[in-house]
């Protein structure tokens, strides 16, 4: 029983002194980056909780494997050359000693907001689907929807107007529905636009409405493709038939040369033979 009291003992002991080592190491990092050209990340580690055997940089939850360094130093850097929304995003320097130590730093940039598609076709009375998609670091935390007209300010669109627009959005991305669409009132550009704690970026899309009798023209082509083929075929066989049966009359009124000579032959050798 003693023993056991002991061993329990001795390990909330060795529980109490890991931690007491990991709440000793602290890292100092620097800076955090706010939408610049470029930036060099720095970690620097304070009382080691054990030997440091080496360090790395993760970005985003995933290693960055050039960085990993068998360097012994309680010091790290990782140099961001352009600072946009390709390289943005929350950035970990991870030290290898007995536990790990880590930090993470903010490299923030202003949204970058793509369209799914520049131009969109739909028809007439039809709906439209209008997206845009946010990348970089951090998320829009707000998204906005514009007509852009040919001359003057654009018009905010509202969600739910008149029951013509809605709009559905997630940190990432905002998908616009344009209902019951009109030729002359829905066709144009539309922008979308992201604001996130850094600024805002926009993207415009174009939307093409077809009148409803377009979709017949290709139908209306495609049958009268067929009635002129129809046609022509008609007109070649009726054409054709009354030459080939004047083509046969003429083979079967003409006399066989061969079996004519064959037959005055014969008569000669009779006649002959009588006398």
């Amino acid at each position: 029983m003693e023993k056991k009291l002991f061993g329990a003992v001795l390990v909330i002991c060795i529980g109490w002194f890991q931690a007491e080592a990991m709440t000793g190491a602290t890292i100092m990092t620097s800076p955090e980056v706010n939408n610049a050209t470029s930036a060099t990340l720095s970690c620097n580690l304070t009382n080691p909780s054990s030997p440091i055997k080496g360090h790395y940089w993760v970005k985003n939850g995933k290693k960055i494997e050039e960085s990993y360094s068998t360097n012994t130093d309680s010091y790290a850097e990782h140099f961001i050359e352009k600072a946009d929304y390709h390289h943005s995003g929350i950035y970990t320097c991870v030290f290898l000693t007995e536990p790990q130590a880590n930090a993470t730093i903010e490299v923030k940039a202003l949204p970058h907001i793509k369209a799914s598609k520049s131009s969109e076709n739909a028809n007439e009375k039809d709906k439209a689907v209008l997206s845009c998609g946010s990348q970089g670091y951090p998320s829009p935390t707000d998204w906005s929807w514009f007509k852009l007209p040919d001359a003057g300010e654009r018009t905010p669109i509202f969600n739910g107007t008149d029951d013509k627009y809605e709009i559905k959005s997630t940190p990432n991305k905002t998908t616009l529905y344009v209902k019951d669409l009109d030729i002359n009132e829905d066709m144009g550009f539309y922008q979308c636009q992201g604001t996130s704690e850094v600024g805002t970026g926009t993207d415009d899309i174009q939307l093409r409405v077809r009148s409803q009798l377009a979709a017949l023209w290709p139908f209306l082509g495609i049958v009268a493709e067929v009635i002129i083929l129809i046609t022509i075929i008609f007109v070649y066989e009726k054409r054709r038939k009354p030459d080939e049966i004047n083509d046969d009359d003429d083979s079967g009124s003409a006399p066989l040369k061969s079996n004519s000579a064959t037959n005055h032959k014969d008569k000669n050798v009779r006649q002959r033979n009588s006398n």
